[in-house]
């Protein structure tokens, strides 16, 4: 699997304006809302189930990192990633304000693409320049080339 499968382009963010988890949820759903990959009837829905997967336990896996992810009715798996500049407070397990976050919505009926989309994020995630250079990225073009070079496993050993 690749961030080409799931990662939507058009919603993705390098200047996170919200300061909280939930601030930070809204934010990212709504970048796909308003890039046509999730119905807007659905923000609601789909942000409260995001935060109910946060109340099973932070998805703020340390390092600066969070991957706020959840499965819903949607037709097709799709993902976004927004950088903070500032840091968001995201209950992360090292307690470090979180600059790098990628959003993964799954159909329900899809649970091992879901789980490969997770692992590919956490495998990239990983790599100290990948996440590095993420956490340095000024626009959405310096997103996309980061993504790109990781699908092409420039980052990997």
């Amino acid at each position: 699997m690749k961030f080409a499968d799931f990662i939507c382009n058009e919603s993705l963010n390098a200047n996170l304006k919200a300061t909280t988890k939930e601030g930070a949820i809204r934010e990212m759903v709504e970048s796909l809302v308003n890039a046509g990959q999730l119905p807007k009837e659905n923000y609601e829905d789909i942000v409260h189930n995001v935060l109910k997967r946060e109340e099973l336990g932070s998805t703020g896996i340390g390092r600066c990192v969070a991957v706020p992810h959840t499965k819903f009715d949607v037709k097709k798996m799709v993902g976004t990633v927004s950088v903070s500049p500032n840091g968001v407070d995201f209950d992360s397990l090292d307690g470090q304000p979180v600059r790098v976050l990628f959003m993964l919505i799954s159909p329900l009926d899809q649970p091992q693409e879901h789980l490969l989309a997770l692992e590919h994020i956490a495998k990239q995630l990983r790599e100290d320049t990948f996440r590095r250079f993420m956490m340095q990225a000024k626009n959405q073009a310096d997103i996309i080339e980061l993504l790109s070079d990781a699908d092409a496993n420039q980052f990997t050993v």
